[in-house]
């Protein structure tokens, strides 16, 4: 009986400091998109804290305005499926093979995955590398150097040597192919893993900054955080211009505010669809190496 309520009694205790957490995660992005909806004055005072003050519209309906905006969304989300979904392909295709102990050589390319993960390729020789492929000013610039990540692999190959070995067999005694076994009964009960590292993948490709700015500078291909960036430093340079005239009701901390949120939508409008199998994938990938 004493042990049942030391049981209740640490489970309240866990769950009121998990949801306590979790508020207190919330309050940057409460106080940016309070930001993105407040007037000028409210911002310039220094009064925005959680909720909006003046609320106005005004920075969203600028950066919505913006038609190279919506190009440069456009850009980052076909970037983002095709090279999650080729990532997945290839991330499978690599790690069902290396889960596999009759694949004699699984355990030394393994040791050169994990020092590809120790051993990170410099900047100037990775960035002759891909001018010399010409991807310079080149839409797969934003997909490629994506496509494969070791860790991401590492997870993959877990998920796969959890598999029960004889369900294979079995299918192998039934007469189906490698391939037949990995696409009809592998990958079918592999879901949680696979969705949880394209979610990794999909991140990744949807943020990236550092790949644009190195290898893009033609502003017709800039992808939704170059844009971003562009469109605050425009939108700055418009305050200077119009500020002294009081036309507008905004500023730049609004302006940032709003394109943040404006990034952060797909991303926040997705992961409630996959966060369980997100957190079922990444347990499974973490049991056993």
């Amino acid at each position: 009986m004493k042990t049942a309520l030391n049981d209740k009694i640490f489970t309240a205790v866990v769950t009121a400091f998990m949801i306590f957490v979790a508020l207190l995660s919330l309050v940057p992005l409460a106080n940016v998109v309070a930001l993105s909806l407040s007037s000028k004055w409210a911002v310039d005072l220094g009064v925005v804290t959680l909720f909006p003050r003046g609320i106005t519209t005004a920075s969203w309906a600028y950066i919505l305005s913006d038609k190279a905006l919506w190009t440069s969304a456009a850009i980052s989300i076909s970037s983002t499926i095709i090279g999650t979904l080729m990532a997945l392909a290839l991330t499978i295709i690599t790690a069902y093979p290396l889960s596999k102990k009759e694949f004699m050589l699984s355990r030394i390319l393994m040791i050169y995955v994990v020092g590809t993960m120790i051993f990170k390729a410099p900047i100037v020789p990775a960035f002759l590398t891909l001018r010399a492929y010409g991807l310079c000013n080149n839409y797969w610039v934003l997909i490629l150097p994506f496509i494969l990540s070791a860790y991401n692999m590492a997870i993959m190959r877990t998920s796969f040597k959890q598999f029960p070995h004889d369900i294979e067999e079995a299918a192998t005694i039934d007469g189906c192919s490698i391939f037949g076994t990995l696409f009809r009964i592998v990958l079918p009960s592999s879901k949680a893993s696979i969705v949880s590292i394209g979610l990794f993948y999909g991140v990744s490709l949807w943020n990236q900054y550092k790949n644009p700015a190195m290898y893009i500078n033609r502003s017709a291909l800039f992808p939704l955080q170059m844009r971003i960036r562009q469109l605050i430093l425009g939108g700055a340079s418009d305050l200077e211009v119009l500020g002294v005239m009081g036309d507008i009701n905004y500023t730049s901390a609004t302006l940032s505010a709003a394109t943040i949120v404006f990034a952060i939508i797909p991303v926040i409008a997705v992961y409630p669809w996959l966060q369980k199998y997100f957190a079922q994938g990444a347990m499974l990938g973490s049991v056993k190496g």
